[in-house]
């Protein structure tokens, strides 16, 4: 069973992330914006994405303490950015937003994920 990372930083450096994307979310710079409007993202729901950052980042912290919490939060921003990577796909919005941004941060929650909870 799932318990408690370790070791525990690859879950911190990723929430110190995800609360920086969130944090910087709230007045989105171009990079941002024109990778939202690229993929077809509502304007009216941009708000979603930063509370879901934010209980992302809030979830991965409690889970270095909290059994199985901060798992089930590392599994959840996987699936967030396997589903950024598909709705690039879907929108053919390949640019450096997809290949940098995108892929980069699925690989950096991916990574974290081993890392934190491969049984050893």
């Amino acid at each position: 069973m799932i318990l408690l990372p370790d070791p525990w930083w690859p879950q911190a450096l990723l929430a110190a992330i995800v609360l920086g994307d969130a944090l910087i979310s709230l007045r989105p710079p171009a990079f941002i914006r024109d990778c939202l409007d690229g993929v077809g993202f509502p304007r009216d729901w941009w708000w979603t994405l930063i509370v879901i950052k934010l209980f992302a980042a809030a979830g991965l912290i409690c889970g270095i303490w909290l059994p199985g919490v901060g798992f089930a939060a590392n599994v959840g921003v996987v699936g967030y950015f396997v589903c950024a990577a598909a709705s690039h796909v879907r929108a053919r919005f390949l640019g450096t937003a997809f290949w940098i941004n995108c892929l980069g941060m699925l690989v950096l929650a991916a990574g974290a994920l081993l890392l934190s909870y491969l049984p050893r």
